[in-house]
């Protein structure tokens, strides 16, 4: 498949890692030529998702973005890249680019961030990151040494969301859903009727 040349204001990245617990997870974007590392907020079904299809281990039964990479190859189309577009109060929103092999007729889909990764591990497609999400929201930043990466890795398998939500934050209180996918929620949309 020929590579997608990145979309202007846009960069590459690729799944650094994923940290999760019973209720929620986080992943973990890293710039392919850069040390940024863009943490968004996900479901559990969704994390489950990306690392059950990056582990190498078919599911006994499609599960639900399996189902639609077999829909979107049986229409004769493929999933050309997955850009994050934005972020709006605290909510990201993605884009899947959906065309033919040889890149007629593409349409573009609007996605939750999980999915569209989801989707990208599935058909190989890069991922990209508008700038502007970059500019929008708390990054961490990749380490350098080889003393640093260990130290990091390390780290990062005993780090729980909660510990990466009170690092951006400062260490202060949580406010409303820091980095909540649009849609992922609904309980979310419940509280927010009720005040």
């Amino acid at each position: 498949m020929k590579r997608e040349q990145a979309p202007r204001g846009t960069v590459e990245v690729r799944i650094y890692s994923i940290a999760t617990s019973l209720t929620e997870s986080i992943i973990f974007l890293d710039e392919t030529e850069g040390t940024r590392i863009l943490p968004i907020w996900i479901g559990p079904m969704e994390a489950q998702a990306i690392a059950i299809r990056l582990s190498g281990y078919p599911s006994p039964r499609p599960m639900t973005h399996d189902l639609l990479f077999s829909v979107i190859k049986t229409l004769g189309l493929t999933l050309k890249k997955v850009v994050i577009d934005d972020i709006v109060q605290n909510t990201y929103y993605a884009s899947l680019h959906i065309a033919a092999p040889d890149g007629g007729g593409p349409r573009t889909v609007d996605a939750r961030p999980s999915d569209a990764v989801a989707l990208a591990v599935r058909f190989g497609c890069p991922i990209y990151i508008n700038e502007k999400v970059f500019a929008r929201t708390q990054v961490l930043s990749k380490p350098i040494t080889e003393d640093e990466v260990t130290r990091f890795k390390h780290d990062l398998k005993n780090l729980k969301p909660n510990d990466i939500i009170g690092q951006l934050l400062g260490g202060g209180p949580q406010s409303g859903q820091e980095g909540q996918e649009r849609g992922e929620d609904e309980e979310g949309e419940e509280d927010d009727e009720q005040t």
